[in-house]
């Protein structure tokens, strides 16, 4: 039964996200530079899902407030997660961004907020009807798996066009783990 309510409710959301914008997405990627991947709480869990896989697809991506992460410039994407388009915490990063002259891809389950303000792209996930309390699904978990499915489908979109194998991919995977 519980299995059943999230995938109702994850499918739900996916089928009234506008699909065009994973190709969007997609050509942002493939003109950037270097990635910068963000986020906060889950939809930073959510980031690093994406993130990695990204790494494995062959391109160069850097984890936001990782103190190893180098300083971005004009030419590199910010690719950010936030549920409300306005985690205080994140803003100033895309401020910074957006001031370097970097891209700004922001998702979200708001189409309008201050980070889609500056953004260069905004994914809605859902719709502004999608998100309603759902009980066993609290406080951003709707927001959080379909984000991570909507990526994955993404991803998957990338190996078709790009012709990646599993054996090509998994020979980039982190081999000190």
């Amino acid at each position: 039964m519980h299995q059943k309510l999230l995938l109702d409710k994850i499918s739900s959301v996916l089928s009234v996200t506008e699909q065009s914008n994973a190709a969007k997405l997609l050509k942002l990627v493939d003109e950037a530079g270097r990635i910068f991947v963000g986020g906060a709480g889950r939809s930073g869990l959510v980031s690093r899902f994406f993130a990695m896989r990204l790494v494995h697809s062959g391109y160069q991506v850097n984890m936001v407030g990782e103190i190893v992460t180098p300083a971005i410039k004009s030419g590199d994407l910010f690719l950010v997660i936030s549920g409300s388009g306005g985690t205080k915490t994140l803003l100033p990063l895309l401020e910074t961004a957006k001031s370097k002259g970097a891209k700004i891809v922001v998702i979200s389950m708001k189409n309008k907020s201050p980070m889609s303000d500056m953004a260069d792209l905004t994914i809605q996930i859902g719709n502004d009807d999608s998100f309603g309390l759902t009980k066993g699904m609290p406080m951003g978990t709707t927001f959080e798996l379909s984000t991570l499915i909507y990526l994955e489908a993404v991803i998957s979109e990338l190996i078709h066009a790009k012709g990646l194998t599993e054996e090509g991919m998994r020979a980039i995977h982190a081999n000190l783990e």
